[in-house]
């Protein structure tokens, strides 16, 4: 024998039996004799009307006590798998085809809690009255087909309902399971957000920690430098002194050796004395002036594609770029002399980025150019790590700087220029830009026509646009 669970189904097929795992059972035709001894009423089973009608099942046994009713209900080879069974308060339906039982219960009981079990050829029911009484009859008696048509619909309508209820019920159950998983899901992203900010936050605090130890070590470095310096000046003016005394020493012995030997009186003593002194001290050096001579630049190009004129433009240009100091800083006042040089700063920047640091190669490219907003390599190096960074926006306001400052086009800043140009492209291609990111990159061509790499990027941003795959 197995327990049973209730399994519910409409008879009109829009809601679901009850059916337990093991044992399963489905009813639903009027009209069967009850059991008024509570044993089996020994009727044998009725034969059919013809093949397509089921066959009433009579034969069954029944008994009770004050809170329970014990149906047995012999079926030969039932089983789980063909055995349907549809179960409200006053009505209980059995079909095991060619078999159909079903009873229409005298009393209301409590479906929810009453079981049923299939095995050795007989189902055992079990229900549970809702009130403790004894009851005359297994099924209501006296009672014509109409009245027992509406007990029928009207337990297959409450059991709708309560599918109904239920379905709504593992609705409402499954929203909230998905508005509890948003929720975890936002506060997961939030987490995320918050520890990523947090890295930022600690990379530009080491980066910080790392510049203020660097300058300290340079202050330091000062330090030692002018107090060797200055033991180095000590020493000398020690050696100064005495050679001096020294000096002064031979020559008193000279005046009292020239007083024993040739007594011509003070006259004679002060003439030594002016000589010696003209002769220990060095004549200044006569001033003179140095010619310079440049070395003129030579061109290799014939003179019809010079671009003299230009290449001397780009020079002055440059020449007056490197001029170019900003010194009205308030932040310039606790800086030493060479982080106040935009090319110290540039190399400074450079070094932070091969590290991959880049918030603080950043801030060195933004002092840079606060000290001289005329260099193009300074916009063009910020660029590169806006690109690390995601920051595309920026990276194309860079790169578009450093090509106005990369003017005149020359041979001397080409390389530059197709950096710009690239840097430029890849960031409009980030953003899904792909026609203004394929004019940057055959600009880049223009200027290089034999760089493989960016032919090959070049191809890649056309089969975009033309809507094929890329290769991979």
């Amino acid at each position: 024998m197995e327990s049973a669970r209730w399994w519910r189904r409409s008879t009109l097929g829009t809601q679901g039996f009850r059916r337990p795992g093991p044992e399963g059972l489905a009813l639903g035709n009027p009209s069967f004799p009850s059991n008024q001894a509570g044993e089996s009423s020994g009727q044998p089973r009725s034969a059919p009307v013809d093949p397509g009608m089921p066959l009433q099942v009579s034969d069954y046994s029944w008994q009770q006590t004050k809170t329970a009713v014990f149906l047995s209900l012999p079926l030969k080879g039932v089983c789980v798998r063909d055995t349907d069974v549809f179960c409200t308060e006053n009505y209980l339906k059995v079909n095991f085809p060619p078999f159909l039982f079903e009873a229409f219960l005298y009393a209301p009981i409590d479906d929810e809690s009453s079981k049923a079990k299939i095995g050795n050829d007989t189902i055992v029911f079990t229900l549970y009255k809702k009130e403790a009484a004894m009851w005359e009859t297994l099924s209501v008696t006296g009672v014509d087909k109409e009245m027992l048509q509406r007990i029928r619909e009207k337990s297959i309508l409450q059991a709708q309902e309560r599918a109904k209820e239920a379905t709504e019920a593992k609705a409402a159950a499954k929203r909230e399971d998905q508005k509890y998983a948003l929720s975890v899901m936002m506060k997961i992203e939030e987490e995320e957000r918050k520890k990523i900010e947090d890295m930022k936050e600690n990379e530009r605090i080491k980066a910080t920690k790392e510049l203020e130890a660097w300058k300290e070590y340079q202050r330091k470095a000062e330090e030692q430098k002018k107090i060797q310096e200055e033991e180095k000046l000590c020493q000398r003016e020690k050696q100064i002194k005495e050679e001096r005394k020294k000096l002064k020493y031979k020559t008193s012995t000279r005046n009292s050796a020239s007083r024993n030997l040739a007594p011509k009186g003070r006259s004679s003593e002060n003439i030594f004395t002016e000589k010696l002194k003209e002769d220990s001290i060095p004549a200044p050096r006569s001033v003179g002036s140095i010619k310079i001579n440049f070395t003129p630049r030579v061109f290799p190009t014939a003179l019809r594609e010079s671009q003299v004129a230009e290449e001397e433009e780009w020079l002055h240009k440059q020449a007056e770029a490197r001029r170019a100091m900003n010194t009205d800083i308030p932040e310039l006042c606790d800086l030493k002399e060479e982080e106040k040089n935009p090319e110290w700063l540039k190399d400074k920047g450079n070094k932070l980025f091969a590290t991959e640091n880049y918030l603080a190669a950043i801030n060195a490219y933004n002092l840079a150019i606060r000290l001289n907003n005329k260099m193009p390599l300074l916009y063009l190096n910020r660029a590169a790590c806006h690109l690390k960074l995601k920051n595309l926006h920026k990276a194309i306001e860079d790169s578009s700087k450093a090509l106005e400052l990369l003017m005149p086009p020359v041979i001397d800043n080409a390389n530059a220029r197709m950096k710009a140009h690239v840097r430029r492209g890849t960031a409009f291609c980030q953003l899904e830009l792909y026609v203004e990111g394929l004019q940057d990159y055959e600009a880049a061509l223009k200027i290089d026509p034999s760089n493989k790499i960016v032919q090959i990027d070049a191809e890649k941003i056309r089969n975009v646009i033309q809507g094929t795959e890329l290769k991979s």
